[in-house]
Formats: C-alpha cells, structure tokens, sequence
C-alpha cells in the first residue's frame, strides 16, 4: 500500500523508481520494434543494386613469334615449320558499373573496358541476367568510359540529376563486383575531397576518399551516400605509398559531378553512332569452327607465302597453330602442315574449310588430309587422320 505524505503527494523515491520502470519500457518497447529492413543504408541499397552490374570484359591479344634456329633452317634449307607462328592469349578483366539511362547506358572506368581488337563485354545485372555490351567511348584523362547493353528494355537506373553533396564525415556505401563476388558491399566514411594521385604516371586529380573496402572488381561501381545518391564511382585503392609504406583506408572515387559532366558528353558522341552490328551470343565465340572443334588455327596459302615455304602452288591451307592437348594436337597434327582435303573436298581456301566443317558438331568424325606437297622436288608426304571433335 502506497503512503502519501500530509500534501497528497507521492514520496520522491517512489517517484524516481517509476521514472526509471518506464523509461526501461519505452526503451525495451523501441528495441523490439527495430526493423533492419527501415535501416537507412538498406533502403539506400534497395534504391540502386538493381542499377548496379558486374562487368567482365574479354580481349584476344595476337602476337607473332618467331624462332631464329628455325628461320635459319627454314631460309637456307627450306625446313617448312620455320615461318611465324601466332599465338592467341586471351585476357580477361573484371569490374564494376551502373546503368545511367532507362535505355542501357553504362558507366563505369575506362581501365576496365579499354578499347581492343576482338573485345568482348558481358555485363551481369542484380538479377543474374546477362547481357552483351558494346563499347561507345571514354576519356582516359578522367578514367571514365561509356558502354551500353546490346537489348531493346527498360532498365533501372541511378539519376544524376541528384547528386550527394559530398560532405566530410558523411556515411557511404561501395558497391561492386568485389574480388568477383557480385553486389558486394562495404561502409565507410567521406575522408576527404580534392586528392591527387599519380598511377602509373598517370595523375589524377579531384578525387574523393573513403576509408571505405574497396578492392580489385569495384573499379567503376558506385559510391553513394544513406540517401542512395551518387558520391562518385570507385577508382583506385592505394596500398602502398610511394615510398612504399604499406596503408590501410585510402580509397578513391572519381566524384559525381565529373561523372554527371563527361556521360552529357558520353551520349552526345553515342548520339552520332550507328547501331552495332549484332553480337554473338554468349556461349558463342569469335573463333573459327577450325580452332573450336579441333585446336587448329588455319592460315591461307598466299602465293608470297608458298614460295617462301616451297610448297606447291594453288593447293590447301595452311595449319598455322596448334592448341595444345586439343583434338588436332593428339593426332600428332603439327602447325606448318597443309590440309588439302576435309572428307572428299578438296581444300584451297580457310572460307572452303568452314563451309564444309559447318555441319559438324561436337562428337562427330571428320577425315583431313593433311601434309607437305613440294614445288621443288615434287615429293609429297601426305596422310588422311581423322578427328573427332571435341
């Protein structure tokens, strides 16, 4: 039973024991009404992921080498494996970027999708679709490029019509296809703004930092701030100074209004373009059913390169390559060999062997005749092997 005093009151300790009952209430009443879901950096990433895509950018790189022992043997003897041989080595890069425009328009760095003979652009949205890109243009001096998806859809997209103030001290979000792992995430603060740094000899200057993770396949995903707006997109991650000291959370990111001015220009120039010629799909390649099925990179018999060989004149195509461990390669197929028949055809051109090896799929058999035929001595040394392809 509650006593009160002379006035009606109640007694002071009583008082400050029931403050602290309910104060405990409301507070265990908030902690049990705390939803992750209304966090502000969760609903800021609802905004943007499904804008945000993986880039994985593939470049077939040519060179040729040659051998001095078998130029030697090749020009005094005429020993018909001493000419050049090509190799094909294919490069490929990850990284990161986010659609800009309904239409498909990506942004991303320039260092991720650098323009190349034979460059392949696969990008991957948050919905695990994939599409084919193309190329349109870039700017080497911000590290910024333009590519877009080659499909007729609308697409979300992050406006840069609203930008993040890029306050010091304000919270913000990377990203990105981190180390591959798509829609990866980290947290950060804006550390600071207008830094310059050298890569590479090249400079660059008005970045934004944050100590925010970024890490290799970030490069040209998002920085946005608890509002979902752009801050800038990731560019580089120092960890090493010049003088080799090693260092811990010091990201940088090209800031959003570079990136606002230069995609104005970016559609500007992809205005003027026409419309690409249609790519293959993606489980297609750019190589010829030759090298796909069997592992042999064929070259035409020019005239030039027959005498130089001293085989006979107007007859087969030159094996210029072999892959290793491949159908071709088994069967002792070796590169400066000459196929003058596919089945009962004969063979004088690369186009003639594609159009008869068009109907052969994986698992089947086909017979090559293959060999040297010389001009000088007339000799042959020809045989029939068979292949399946792979």
């Amino acid at each position: 039973m509650f006593r009160f005093d002379h006035a009606g009151t109640v007694p002071p300790r009583l008082m400050i024991t029931s403050c602290i009952l309910l104060a405990l209430a409301r507070s265990a009443s908030s902690f049990a009404q705390a939803d992750p879901a209304a966090e502000p950096a969760v609903l800021a990433l609802g905004k943007v992921l499904p804008a945000v895509v993986n880039i994985n950018t593939e470049r077939v790189v040519r060179r040729t080498v040659r051998d001095p022992v078998e130029d030697f043997y090749a020009q005094f003897f005429g020993y018909y494996r001493g000419q050049p041989r090509e190799i094909r080595q294919t490069v490929q890069s990850l990284g990161s970027g986010f659609i800009v425009d309904p239409a498909g328009y990506i942004v991303t760095n320039q260092h991720v999708v650098e323009r190349a003979a034979d460059l392949k652009i696969q990008v991957t949205t948050n919905d695990s679709k994939t599409y084919n890109a193309h190329y349109i243009t870039g700017d080497d001096n911000t590290d910024l490029a333009f590519i877009k998806i080659d499909a007729k859809a609308a697409f979300p997209f992050i406006s840069l019509d609203n930008i993040s103030p890029n306050l010091l001290g304000e919270t913000v979000l990377v990203v990105g296809n981190a180390v591959g792992y798509g829609s990866s995430i980290s947290r950060g603060v804006l550390s600071a703004t207008k830094r310059e740094i050298t890569i590479d000899n090249i400079e660059y200057k008005n970045l934004v930092q944050t100590d925010a993770a970024i890490n290799p396949g970030n490069s040209g995903g998002p920085v946005i701030d608890i509002s979902g707006r752009l801050v800038g997109i990731s560019s580089a991650k120092m960890a090493f100074t010049p003088q080799g000291i090693p260092t811990q959370g010091l990201g940088f990111a090209i800031p959003a209004e570079v990136v606002r001015d230069s995609v104005a220009q970016f559609k500007k120039v992809a205005e003027k373009q026409p419309e690409p010629k249609k790519q293959l799909a993606a489980n297609e390649t750019s190589t010829s059913l030759a090298e796909r099925l069997f592992g042999m990179q064929l070259q035409d018999l020019s005239g030039e390169l027959t005498d130089a060989l001293g085989y006979a004149r107007g007859r087969g195509v030159l094996i210029s390559a072999v892959e290793p461990n491949s159908p071709a390669d088994q069967a002792g197929i070796e590169r400066g060999l000459v196929i003058y028949r596919v089945g009962k055809q004969d063979v004088n051109s690369m186009r003639q062997v594609e159009d008869l090896l068009g109907a052969a799929r994986s698992g089947t058999s086909v017979d090559f005749t293959v060999g040297v035929v010389r001009a000088d001595r007339g000799g042959q040394r020809v045989e029939t092997v068979t292949l399946a392809a792979r």
